[in-house]
Protein backbone atom coordinates (compact mmCIF):
# COMPACT_ATOMS: atom_id res chain seq x y z
CA UNK A 1 0.00 0.00 0.00
CA UNK A 2 0.86 3.26 -0.86
CA UNK A 3 1.71 6.20 2.07
CA UNK A 4 -1.15 7.71 1.00
CA UNK A 5 -3.57 4.84 0.71
CA UNK A 6 -2.19 4.45 4.36
CA UNK A 7 -2.44 8.13 5.30
CA UNK A 8 -6.39 8.04 3.84
CA UNK A 9 -7.00 4.56 5.88
CA UNK A 10 -5.02 6.43 9.19
CA UNK A 11 -7.60 9.53 8.53
CA UNK A 12 -10.78 8.20 8.21
CA UNK A 13 -10.70 5.47 11.17
CA UNK A 14 -9.34 8.24 13.19
CA UNK A 15 -12.55 10.21 12.53
CA UNK A 16 -14.51 6.84 12.50
CA UNK A 17 -13.37 6.13 16.28
CA UNK A 18 -15.93 9.08 17.62
CA UNK A 19 -18.32 7.32 16.30
CA UNK A 20 -17.37 3.74 17.81
CA UNK A 21 -20.55 2.13 18.41
CA UNK A 22 -22.64 3.63 15.64
CA UNK A 23 -20.26 2.32 13.29
CA UNK A 24 -20.79 -1.17 14.22
CA UNK A 25 -23.86 -0.90 14.41
CA UNK A 26 -24.58 0.68 11.40
CA UNK A 27 -22.39 -1.96 9.87
CA UNK A 28 -24.14 -5.17 11.16
CA UNK A 29 -27.46 -3.26 10.36
CA UNK A 30 -26.32 -2.83 6.68
CA UNK A 31 -24.37 -6.49 6.47
CA UNK A 32 -27.69 -8.02 7.48
CA UNK A 33 -29.50 -5.74 4.49
CA UNK A 34 -27.21 -6.61 1.70
CA UNK A 35 -26.63 -10.61 2.94
CA UNK A 36 -29.44 -12.01 5.11
CA UNK A 37 -27.85 -15.44 4.76
CA UNK A 38 -25.39 -14.20 7.37
CA UNK A 39 -27.66 -12.98 10.27
CA UNK A 40 -28.04 -16.11 11.07
CA UNK A 41 -24.22 -16.82 11.68
CA UNK A 42 -24.38 -14.49 14.34
CA UNK A 43 -27.83 -15.61 15.99
CA UNK A 44 -25.85 -16.60 19.32
CA UNK A 45 -23.80 -13.64 19.40
CA UNK A 46 -23.87 -10.75 21.84
CA UNK A 47 -24.18 -8.10 19.10
CA UNK A 48 -22.12 -5.51 21.39
CA UNK A 49 -19.63 -7.72 22.12
CA UNK A 50 -19.30 -8.28 18.25
CA UNK A 51 -19.08 -4.78 17.63
CA UNK A 52 -16.48 -4.56 20.00
CA UNK A 53 -14.39 -7.09 18.14
CA UNK A 54 -15.32 -5.27 14.87
CA UNK A 55 -13.98 -2.30 15.94
CA UNK A 56 -11.01 -3.79 17.49
CA UNK A 57 -9.82 -5.84 14.29
CA UNK A 58 -9.97 -2.66 12.28
CA UNK A 59 -7.89 -0.90 14.85
CA UNK A 60 -4.95 -3.78 14.76
CA UNK A 61 -5.54 -3.52 10.43
CA UNK A 62 -5.16 0.35 11.17
CA UNK A 63 -2.14 0.50 13.57
CA UNK A 64 -0.30 -2.37 10.90
CA UNK A 65 -1.40 -1.18 7.00
CA UNK A 66 2.34 0.09 6.72
CA UNK A 67 3.83 -3.38 7.94
CA UNK A 68 0.90 -5.85 5.92
CA UNK A 69 3.76 -8.87 5.74
CA UNK A 70 3.40 -8.77 9.79
CA UNK A 71 -0.30 -9.16 9.77
CA UNK A 72 -0.52 -12.30 7.59
CA UNK A 73 -0.25 -14.77 10.39
CA UNK A 74 -2.82 -13.13 12.48
CA UNK A 75 -5.30 -13.04 9.72
CA UNK A 76 -4.65 -16.40 8.80
CA UNK A 77 -5.68 -17.35 12.26
CA UNK A 78 -8.78 -14.77 11.55
CA UNK A 79 -9.37 -16.82 8.09
CA UNK A 80 -9.34 -19.77 10.15
CA UNK A 81 -11.39 -19.44 12.64
CA UNK A 82 -14.21 -17.93 10.88
CA UNK A 83 -14.61 -21.49 8.99
CA UNK A 84 -16.03 -22.84 12.00
CA UNK A 85 -18.39 -19.57 12.05
CA UNK A 86 -19.80 -21.24 8.59
CA UNK A 87 -18.51 -17.99 6.72
CA UNK A 88 -17.92 -18.38 2.99
CA UNK A 89 -16.13 -16.95 0.54
CA UNK A 90 -18.74 -14.94 -1.15
CA UNK A 91 -19.41 -13.34 2.70
CA UNK A 92 -16.19 -11.34 2.59
CA UNK A 93 -17.88 -9.19 -0.66
CA UNK A 94 -20.65 -8.75 1.59
CA UNK A 95 -18.57 -7.67 4.49
CA UNK A 96 -16.55 -5.65 2.75
CA UNK A 97 -19.69 -3.73 0.18
CA UNK A 98 -20.97 -2.75 4.10
CA UNK A 99 -17.88 -1.58 5.42
CA UNK A 100 -17.40 0.68 2.89
CA UNK A 101 -20.82 1.66 2.69
CA UNK A 102 -20.76 2.19 6.71
CA UNK A 103 -17.77 4.68 6.06
CA UNK A 104 -19.78 6.40 3.45
CA UNK A 105 -22.62 6.67 5.66
CA UNK A 106 -20.71 8.24 8.81
CA UNK A 107 -18.49 10.16 7.21
CA UNK A 108 -20.35 11.68 4.26
CA UNK A 109 -18.27 14.28 2.66
CA UNK A 110 -14.96 13.18 5.26
CA UNK A 111 -14.63 9.84 3.04
CA UNK A 112 -13.59 10.79 -0.39
CA UNK A 113 -13.17 8.71 -3.11
CA UNK A 114 -9.56 8.47 -2.40
CA UNK A 115 -10.12 7.35 0.64
CA UNK A 116 -12.78 4.58 -0.07
CA UNK A 117 -10.49 3.33 -2.66
CA UNK A 118 -7.66 3.03 -0.32
CA UNK A 119 -9.59 1.32 2.37
CA UNK A 120 -11.40 -0.99 -0.49
CA UNK A 121 -7.55 -2.15 -1.56
CA UNK A 122 -6.75 -2.81 1.69
CA UNK A 123 -10.02 -5.04 2.88
CA UNK A 124 -9.07 -7.18 -0.71
CA UNK A 125 -5.26 -7.89 0.11
CA UNK A 126 -6.82 -8.99 3.97
CA UNK A 127 -9.71 -10.68 2.64
CA UNK A 128 -7.75 -12.20 -0.04
CA UNK A 129 -5.30 -13.89 2.64
CA UNK A 130 -7.84 -14.70 4.97
CA UNK A 131 -9.74 -16.84 2.27
CA UNK A 132 -6.50 -18.65 1.41
CA UNK A 133 -6.42 -19.63 4.82
CA UNK A 134 -10.11 -20.74 4.74
CA UNK A 135 -8.75 -23.13 1.37
CA UNK A 136 -5.92 -24.49 2.93
CA UNK A 137 -7.81 -25.39 6.19
CA UNK A 138 -10.43 -26.99 4.21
Amino acid sequence: MSPDQIGHIRSTWALMLASRDDVAEAFYNRLFEIDPAVKPLFANSDMRAQGDKLVQTLAVVVKGVDDLPRLIPALQALGRRHVGYGVTDAHYASVGAALIWTFNSVLGENFPAAAQESWTTAFGLLSQVMIEATRQAA
